[in-house]
C-alpha cells in the first residue's frame, strides 16, 4: 500500500527536512504550515498519517487534532520542543497516537512512523473484515496469539523464547495489574522463587524486542519497589 503522510509544521526548514526523510523511504508527503492548513489538506487528500507540531500560528496542533479526530482515525504523531509530561499527556488524551520531542533523529522519527503505519494497516484490515480476531491478547499494537504461540508488534512478527512468551501472556492477561518478580517467577517457572534476577533479565530482553525505545517503554512498566505491569495502552 502507498502511504501519504501529512506534515504540519510552521518552521519551513524542519518541515522540508521531514519531507526529505519520508520521501527517501518511499512515502508520499504533503505539507502544511499551521493547523488550519492541515485541516484543509485533510479535506483534499486521503491521509494515512499526520506529523503535527504542537505550537503553530493561526491554529495550534492540539486544536487541529481535536477537530481532526471528529472525522479521521489515521495516526497522529505530535512534535514539540517541550519535554514535560503534561504536554505529552495532553497530546495523547486529545487523540494523538505518539509523541516526539525536538530535537529528534531521523531514525527515531522513521521508526515511529513505520510503527504507527503498521498498526493503522492492521486496524484497516480488521475494520474491513480481512482478518478474524485472534485467540489471545491485544494491547495497543502488541499481539499475543495463543494458538500459534506468536507475538507481533504493529503487525510485525517478533521472535520470543517460550519463557518470554509466558511472561508476556501473564502480564497481558491483566493489564494494569502489578506483578512482583516473585509472582512472575512462580507463575512462569511453576516453582518457588529463589532468585528473581532472571526475571529482570527476561523483562529487559522482552523490552528490547517489543519497544521502540526500551529505556522509555510503552508496554512493560516498572512499579518501583513493587514489580512490573503491562500498561493499558
Amino acid at each position: 500500500m502507498d502511504y501519504r503522510i501529512l506534515v504540519v509544521e510552521d518552521e519551513k526548514e524542519i518541515n522540508d527536512a521531514i519531507q526529505i526523510y519520508l520521501k527517501n523511504q518511499g512515502y508520499e508527503v504533503v505539507q502544511a504550515f499551521n493547523g488550519k492548513e492541515g485541516l484543509d489538506t485533510m479535506a483534499v487528500y486521503d491521509i494515512h498519517l499526520a506529523i503535527v507540531d504542537v505550537m503553530m500560528p493561526i491554529m495550534d496542533g492540539i486544536s487541529m487534532t481535536m477537530k481532526a479526530r471528529e472525522l479521521y482515525d489515521f495516526p497522529i504523531i505530535f512534535l514539540s520542543a517541550k519535554s514535560e509530561d503534561i504536554d505529552k499527556i495532553t497530546g495523547l488524551n486529545i487523540g494523538a497516537d505518539d509523541y516526539i520531542t525536538k530535537p529528534f533523529t531521523p531514525m527515531e522519527l522513521l521508526a515511529r512512523v513505520n510503527s504507527q503505519l503498521r498498526r493503522y494497516q492492521r486496524f484497516l484490515d480488521l475494520k474491513n473484515g480481512q482478518e478474524s480476531e485472534i485467540n489471545g491478547y491485544v494491547i495497543g499494537g502488541l499481539e499475543l496469539n495463543l494458538d500459534s504461540k506468536e507475538v507481533s508488534v504493529d503487525g510485525e512478527p517478533i521472535k520470543v523464547t517460550p519463557i518470554e512468551f509466558r511472561i508476556l501472556e501473564l502480564l497481558m492477561q491483566h493489564p494494569g495489574r502489578v506483578y512482583s518478580a516473585d509472582e512472575i517467577y512462580e507463575n512462569v517457572w511453576h516453582e518457588s522463587a529463589i532468585s528473581t534476577e532472571t526475571v529482570m533479565v527476561h523483562i529487559r530482553n522482552i523490552r528490547e524486542k517489543i519497544e521502540i525505545d526500551p529505556k522509555n517503554p510503552r508496554y512493560i512498566k516498572v512499579v518501583w519497589g513493587v514489580g512490573y505491569k503491562m500498561e493499558k495502552v
